[in-house]
C-alpha cells in the first residue's frame, strides 16, 4: 500500500543455526540456575491469571497482555529500585551486523532511566506458539544487549534471555562465546517457581 513503509526487524530474521554461526557461539545444555526458590505470587497476579484462563489466548498479543506482561509487572513491582522494564523498544546496536530492531521486552539494571540503559534480560514471545522458532531471535537480541553494554563501557557482559509461549518459558544465558540453554523449562501451571526463576536473574546482578 502506498504511504506505508514496511519496517524490517533484523533480530527476528536470525534462525538458531544462523545466530550461532554468525556470532561464533557454542551451545551448551545445562541446569541454568543452581537453585530456584519458589516465590508466592501476589493476589493481584493470581487474580489476573485466573481471569486469563477464561479468555482464549490465540494470538501473541493476547498471550503477551494476559500472561507475559503481568509476570514482568510483578517482577518490576518486587524490584522497583533495581530494574526498569521496556516493551516494544528498539535496541539499535549495529545495523551492519543486523543487531537492530524491536524487542518484545527488555529489563535493564538502571531503574531510573526512561531509555534503554544497561540491558540485562531479553524476552521474546514465541512465533506461532513454538519455542524453537524464536530462539535465534532471542539470542541475537542478547548479543545486541551485550554489545550495547560494551559500547557504553559498562561491566555487564552476561545476558539472560527467555523465549515464551506464555504457558512455557525457555531460559537462556549468554556468557562469553557460550549460549547456555536451560535443561529445565518453566510452566505457567507453577507460577511460584516461574517467578522464582525470574527473581534469580535479577538477583544475579
Amino acid at each position: 500500500m502506498s504511504g506505508f513503509k514496511i519496517r524490517k526487524m533484523p533480530y527476528s530474521q536470525f534462525s538458531f543455526k544462523e545466530v550461532k554461526q554468525t556470532f561464533e557461539l557454542t551451545e551448551v545444555n545445562t541446569d541454568l540456575f543452581i537453585e530456584v526458590v519458589d516465590i508466592k505470587i501476589s493476589d493481584w497476579l493470581q487474580t489476573t491469571l485466573a481471569i486469563t484462563k477464561q479468555i482464549p489466548l490465540k494470538s501473541e498479543k493476547a498471550r503477551s497482555e494476559g500472561i507475559v506482561a503481568p509476570f514482568l509487572f510483578e517482577l518490576k513491582q518486587r524490584n522497583s529500585n533495581k530494574i526498569a522494564l521496556f516493551s516494544g523498544e528498539d535496541l539499535e546496536v549495529d545495523k551492519q551486523r543486523n543487531l537492530n530492531g524491536e524487542c518484545d521486552f527488555i529489563l535493564t539494571r538502571n531503574p531510573q532511566s526512561t531509555t534503554i540503559d544497561t540491558p540485562i534480560f531479553c524476552l521474546v514471545e514465541a512465533k506461532r506458539n513454538i519455542i524453537d522458532r524464536s530462539l535465534g531471535q532471542c539470542i541475537a537480541q542478547m548479543v545486541g544487549a551485550r554489545e550495547f553494554n560494551y559500547m557504553e563501557e559498562t561491566t555487564i557482559t552476561t545476558i539472560f534471555g527467555v523465549v515464551t509461549t506464555g504457558e512455557i518459558w525457555q531460559f537462556l544465558k549468554l556468557e562469553k562465546d557460550i549460549i547456555n540453554t536451560d535443561n529445565i523449562k518453566y510452566y505457567i501451571d507453577n507460577p511460584n517457581k516461574l517467578l522464582g526463576a525470574l527473581q534469580t536473574i535479577v538477583d544475579f546482578y
